[in-house]
C-alpha cells in the first residue's frame, strides 16, 4: 500500500509499505480523505516536542476512513460504515483518563504522531474508538472533527457565557472553528482578527461580526480573546485587548520552546484569567461528532483545496502558503484517497 512517510527530520516520501492487518480489538478502514496542517509540518521538519513524536511515522491525524476489516473481537461497527475514529489513545488506567481527562493520559499515544496516520491507503485502529458518520455529513465536515474537537476542549476549559464580547485570534482552520463554534454559546459579538485579506470570504461564513487585519484596527476591549494563531505575537495582542476580569485562551501552538515576556502586574491588576488548552478529550470528541450527525453544523466550508495522495508536495506547498492563487482564501488543504 502507499503511504505518507516520514522517517526523520525533513525526510518525508510516499512509499510502498506491507498491507495493514487489524489485530486483535483493532478495525481495518480504508482512508476517504486526511486533512494536513501546520503540525503536520512540525513533525516533518522537527518542530514537535519529541515527546509527541515517534519516527518513522505515516501522517494524518484529521482523517475520515470506511471500514474494511476486523480483528479478532470485533463486529462494530461493521463493514462498511463511515467513520471518524479518535486519534488519542487513551491507556484507560491512570488518573487523569479515570477521571475523563484523556488528552492527558499518562501514556501518551496519538494516530499520526506516535502510531501510523491516515496519509495512507490503509489505517488500523482501535474500534472502540471508532464514531460513525451519517451520510448526511460531508467528507469536508467529517475530516474536522479533530480540530474541532480540540476548539471544544478549550471552550470546556473556560465556560463562554452567553453576551460575551468575543475576540478570536488567527484566519486559518483553528480561528475559523473556533468563530463558527463559539456561536454555540450566544455571544453579543463575534470579531476576528488575521493577516489576510483573502481570508473574508471564509470569514463571513463563519459568522464572524467585524474582520480586522490590523491590531491597530481594534478600538474596543473583549470579554473572552481565543488565541488560534500560534504566534506570539498573537499573545500579546490577546493580553492588549482584554477587559479586566476577560479569559484568554490559548489554542494555537508557537514553535517548540517559544517564550513569552509578560507583566505580572497587568495580569493581577485586572484579574485576568489565561488558559492553556491541549488536545480533545472523548468527551469533547463526541460531542463534535453529534453536532454534525444532527445537523446541527457544518464544517465543509473550511475546506478549500484538495490533493489526490500523489500530489502530496503540492499539498504541502499549499499548507505552507504557496501553491495557490493569490487573493483566494487557504483554509484547510485535504488529501484524498479515491475510496469514495
Amino acid at each position: 500500500m502507499k503511504a505518507l512517510r516520514v522517517t526523520g527530520v525533513n525526510k518525508i516520501d510516499l512509499l510502498d509499505l506491507p498491507s495493514k492487518k487489524a489485530e486483535p480489538g483493532e478495525i481495518l478502514l480504508a482512508p476517504i480523505a486526511t486533512g494536513i496542517c501546520g503540525t503536520d509540518l512540525a513533525i516533518i521538519e522537527g518542530g514537535l516536542d519529541p515527546a509527541f513524536i515517534t519516527y518513522p511515522v505515516t501522517i494524518g491525524h484529521e482523517w475520515v476512513g470506511r471500514v474494511i476489516g476486523h480483528g479478532i473481537g470485533v463486529t462494530n461497527p461493521e463493514i462498511g460504515t463511515r467513520v471518524v475514529v479518535e486519534g488519542v489513545i487513551p491507556c484507560e488506567m491512570c488518573s487523569e483518563c479515570k477521571s475523563g481527562a484523556t488528552n492527558r493520559c499518562d501514556l501518551y499515544d496519538e494516530i499520526g504522531f506516535t502510531r501510523d496516520g491516515a496519509a495512507a491507503q490503509e489505517i488500523t485502529a482501535p474500534a472502540k474508538l471508532a464514531h460513525p458518520i451519517k451520510d448526511s455529513v460531508t467528507v469536508e465536515s467529517a475530516v474536522l472533527v479533530e480540530p474541532a474537537a480540540v476548539v471544544l476542549q478549550g471552550f470546556h476549559r473556560v465556560s463562554p457565557k452567553a453576551g460575551s464580547k468575543v475576540l478570536v485570534i488567527g484566519d486559518g482552520t483553528i480561528g475559523l472553528l473556533a468563530a463558527k463554534l463559539i456561536r454555540l454559546y450566544k455571544p453579543e459579538s463575534v470579531s476576528l482578527l488575521g493577516l489576510r485579506q483573502e481570508q473574508r470570504e471564509l470569514v463571513k461564513i463563519a459568522g464572524v461580526d467585524h474582520f480586522y487585519t490590523s491590531e491597530e484596527q481594534l478600538t474596543e476591549k473583549y470579554d473572552l480573546i481565543i488565541e488560534g494563531a500560534g504566534a506570539l505575537t498573537a499573545v500579546a495582542a490577546a493580553l492588549n485587548h482584554s477587559r479586566r476580569g476577560a479569559h484568554i485562551l490559548l489554542l494555537g501552538y508557537p514553535d517548540h520552546g517559544a517564550k513569552l515576556p509578560i507583566v505580572i502586574d497587568d495580569l493581577i491588576n485586572n484579574d485576568l484569567t489565561i488558559h492553556a488548552s491541549f488536545s480533545y478529550t472523548q468527551k469533547s470528541w463526541g460531542e463534535i461528532v453529534a453536532l454534525l450527525n444532527s445537523g446541527k453544523i457544518d464544517l465543509s466550508f473550511i475546506a478549500t483545496h484538495k490533493f489526490p495522495l500523489s500530489q502530496w508536495e503540492s499539498a504541502l506547498a499549499t499548507v505552507r502558503g504557496g501553491n495557490h492563487k493569490n487573493n483566494a482564501p487557504r483554509g484547510k488543504v485535504f488529501l484524498t484517497l479515491d475510496v469514495d
